[in-house]
């Protein structure tokens, strides 16, 4: 009786359901039928009314007697079918495997064993195996997707794991009981990419790579030889640039007397890279009488897009590597940067011709604007100051008048500075706030940069953005992060100072320029403050200026004597000097920490220049604190490259005086990071 029951409670459903009703429908339709038929004729009613009911007798020992066999050929074919999807499962191709939602493996296909190299044992965890496929990285939503790169031995394989709900599982299923919060699986399967990233690697590999060399003093070095000998110099640095190249299998074309076009293969690049680009040093070594070495400057660019954006890049590389003082290699690909080399002061050129060059285009620009606002980096120093006034001056000899944006005064400028407020010659609306001069900025104003090329250094970065016409003049090595839309760019890295190059810049904008006595010795003061007194950075260009603001009226007493420290400061310099710990043997570190004056990062510049006084002092880092940041000052004599080891701080400079910013006050921190910094370049060879 409940075996009957039971059987009761099975019922067809949807469109076999339908479809085991359709000969009942057909039989009322009949009868009904059949009425009509009757009311017209009698006799045919009669018969057609036999033939209707053997049709409904027929009907109904179908349905009656049929439809238990019905569902039991219907649930052979489930179990049949069933048999065979569990079998197309477990051969399939692609390995598929269910997990828990702790990472237990609870059923693998064989192609997931095969990958595996065994069968599932006992409590299994999936991340015994391949411990990228935690339960940390799995799914969170129902039927969210999560795709990874594994690897399992020698091959790699991309996983796909997806989140599958199987809500009301343990109300059906007598053998597992599942927690309601965790009705679900993770059901993961793996797709091996191990032949398809290979072809892909050696196919990215296989990419040529465009390059540039360029012979950074060529006139110099020929000229410093003698005339016999100079074919063989030339013909020694060739073949140390073919045999270089030739051992990564690539290409050299001599361009011109000094550059040559280089093409090597991406996967040779890592052996370039690993050996620092040795033909750098490997060049310097050819001498045959020389009195200067050869320097040689490397422009690579790499791109996924095309080898024209290759060269393009190459281009822009080898710009950047010349721009910061040649000697050195520079990458450029589609991620940034990267610099190798620099450690070499670049030969002053005596030759003025570039200076006369730049001087008669900025002489153009100024004579076609209305305003022009000189600036230089945050903190003004007497640098560039000295070199803004420059400006202002060469401005004044075009009847042209400039404005000087300065913010903020530090206790060393301002001496100079009010020598100039209290100066009746000079107009009162000669020094602007950032504020002022942007608004009073358009279209035909000009800004004239001096002694930094980073916008984010300047004292207005948003005034470079009012006006197209930017004029750069500086003397640091160039950056990645260059002023790039500078219509006229004059930067050397060679000079001592940004005043050395705007007192050559003054000899050219107009014959016989006179100038004054107070703007002659700011010039000579800029210059005197960023060499030491002369000794760091000078080269024959050097005295040269020096001598031509002497003959314009520079006054050297005046200078000492607006520069002289107050007795606060000199205290401070000697506590900071007594804090250093020498690093390394030969590395000075000092600190500069509540020293109570006006402008502590002066005084920490002129710490680490006096700390190099010290025997066996290579390079000299001195940190200090100043409105909410900690400042470093790095000086060198010629050993280090001060500049890149700040680079990697996120600062610049010039290789033997740079500086660098932590947006922090906690020193202890700073100079462990500095440390890091030094380690790191010490053990890569940077250093």
């Amino acid at each position: 009786m409940l075996e009957k029951k039971e059987k009761e409670k099975i019922q067809l459903k949807g469109q076999l359901k339908l479809y085991i009703q359709w000969p009942a429908i057909m039989a009322i339709l009949l009868v009904i039928m059949n009425i009509w038929v009757a009311v017209i004729d009698r006799r045919v009613g009669l018969l057609m009314c036999a033939f209707v009911l053997i049709y409904i007798i027929m009907v109904g020992i179908l349905y009656i007697y049929s439809k238990s066999i019905i569902m039991k050929d219907l649930v052979e074919f489930a179990a049949q079918y069933g048999i065979v999807q569990n079998t197309l499962l477990k051969e399939l191709a692609v390995p598929y495997a269910i997990l828990l939602d702790d990472g237990k493996a609870i059923w693998m296909n064989d192609q997931f064993e095969e990958v595996l190299g065994e069968k599932l044992k006992g409590e299994a965890y999936i991340s015994r195996y391949m411990p990228e496929l935690n339960k940390s990285i799995f799914p969170k939503k129902v039927n969210d997707k999560v795709e990874m790169d594994v690897y399992y031995g020698d091959r790699e394989y991309k996983a796909e794991l997806r989140k599958v709900s199987v809500e009301g599982f343990s109300d059906t299923e007598q053998l597992l009981q599942m927690p309601e919060e965790k009705e679900y699986f993770i059901a993961v399967y793996l797709q091996d990419v191990t032949e398809l990233n290979a072809s892909i690697k050696a196919n990215e590999e296989q990419r040529l790579i465009a390059g540039l060399i360029y012979i950074d003093n060529y006139d110099e070095v020929i000229n410093s030889v003698e005339e016999v000998r100079q074919s063989l110099l030339i013909a020694l640095v060739d073949r140390k640039i073919n045999q270089y190249i030739a051992k990564v299998n690539g290409i050299v074309r001599k361009m011109e007397n000094d550059k040559y076009f280089i093409v090597i293969q991406k996967q040779y690049f890592k052996q370039l890279e690993a050996d620092k680009f040795s033909l750098l040093e490997d060049v310097k070594s050819v001498n045959i009488g020389n009195g200067i070495p050869a320097t040689l400057s490397i422009g690579l660019g790499l791109s996924k897009d095309s080898y024209s954006q290759s060269y393009n890049y190459a281009r822009v590389a080898i710009d950047l590597a010349l721009a910061r003082g040649g000697d050195q290699a520079v990458i450029k690909d589609c991620h940034g940067i990267t610099y190798y080399g620099g450690k070499r002061e670049q030969t002053s050129k005596n030759t003025r011709v570039k200076a006369r060059v730049k001087a008669e285009a900025l002489r153009e620009f100024m004579t076609v604007k209305d305003k022009i606002f000189v600036m230089g980096h945050k903190l003004t120093d007497v640098d560039a100051f000295g070199a803004a006034m420059g400006i202002c001056r060469a401005a004044a000899a075009l009847e042209k008048k400039a404005y000087i944006v300065i913010n903020e005064v530090s206790a060393s400028l301002r001496p100079l500075y009010e020598s100039y407020e209290k100066d009746p010659n000079y107009p009162d609306d000669l020094f602007l706030k950032s504020s002022q001069a942007i608004d009073m900025a358009d279209e035909n104003s000009m800004v004239v940069v001096v002694d930094t090329n980073r916008p984010q250094m300047t004292e207005c970065e948003e005034l470079l953005k009012k006006t197209k016409t930017i004029v750069v003049l500086d003397h640091h090595r160039q950056s990645s992060d260059n002023i790039d839309n500078a219509l006229l760019s004059y930067i050397e890295p060679y000079a001592s100072s940004a005043c050395e190059m705007v007192s050559e810049v003054l000899q050219y904008i107009v014959d016989d320029i006179k100038i004054p006595k107070l703007e002659a010795s700011s010039l000579y003061a800029g210059i005197m403050i960023d060499t030491n007194n002369f000794v760091n950075r000078t080269g024959v260009r050097t005295f040269e200026a020096a001598a031509f603001l002497r003959r314009c009226g520079a006054d050297i007493t005046l200078v000492r004597k607006m520069f002289r420290d107050d007795m606060e400061s000199y205290r401070a310099k000697a506590e900071i000097i007594s804090s250093a710990k020498v690093y390394r043997e030969k590395f000075a570190i000092a600190r500069g920490e509540n020293l109570h004056i006006e402008s502590p990062t002066i005084i920490g510049a002129q710490a680490a220049n006096e700390l190099l006084d010290i025997n066996e002092i290579k390079a000299s880092f001195v940190l200090t604190e100043y409105n909410g940041r900690i400042y470093i000052s790095a000086r060198s004599i010629d050993e280090v490259n001060v500049q890149i080891i700040m680079e990697r701080l996120g600062g610049g400079g010039h290789m033997n005086a740079s500086g660098a910013q932590f947006n922090h006050t906690d020193m202890d921190e700073a100079v462990a990071c500095l440390t890091q910094v030094i380690d790191e370049m010490i053990e890569g060879g940077d250093i």
